[in-house]
């Protein structure tokens, strides 16, 4: 009886797993859920952080994917639907953020430390390999007499 208890209580709870997930929005036609789509692939979960806003099951991304569903019902387009969670949650929101100053080691940081990697692995094969040449170059000529 337990084991057939159990069984029904994991059913009961994947299917609510699966009926939550399940996010169901009054779309008036096929173009404007593509367009849907699209903007919430733009948009970064600020819970997740590595996920976007379509993708993500956070609460707080069911929330700004109902926030930017209703912007789009009000006509507002993608410019201002982005900019207005940029100016609730700053550049961050965004997948691609704009370049600008406040950005810019987010943009060329990673370039910044690959070329600091090159640079000391250079020096670094460099310097080893100047003490073998300079040991070679203070040996004494070989004569061929060791036979």
């Amino acid at each position: 009886m337990r084991r057939v208890l159990l069984l029904v209580s994991m059913c009961l709870f994947a299917c609510i797993a699966i009926a939550q997930a399940i996010d169901p929005l009054p779309f008036k036609d096929h173009a404007q859920e593509v367009r849907f789509q699209n903007l919430t692939r733009e948009l970064r979960c600020l819970v997740c952080q590595n996920e976007n806003l379509a993708d993500s099951n956070a609460d707080l991304a069911r929330d700004l994917r109902h926030e930017v569903f209703n912007l789009m019902q009000q006509g507002k387009s993608d410019e201002e639907i982005k900019q207005y969670l940029v100016d609730r949650y700053s550049d961050f929101v965004l997948y691609d953020p704009p370049v600008q100053g406040s950005t810019l080691l987010l943009w060329f940081g990673p370039l910044v430390i690959l070329l600091a990697g090159a640079a000391v692995v250079v020096v670094t094969v460099r310097r080893r390999a100047r003490p073998a040449n300079a040991a070679m170059d203070d040996r004494p000529a070989d004569e061929g007499d060791d036979w």
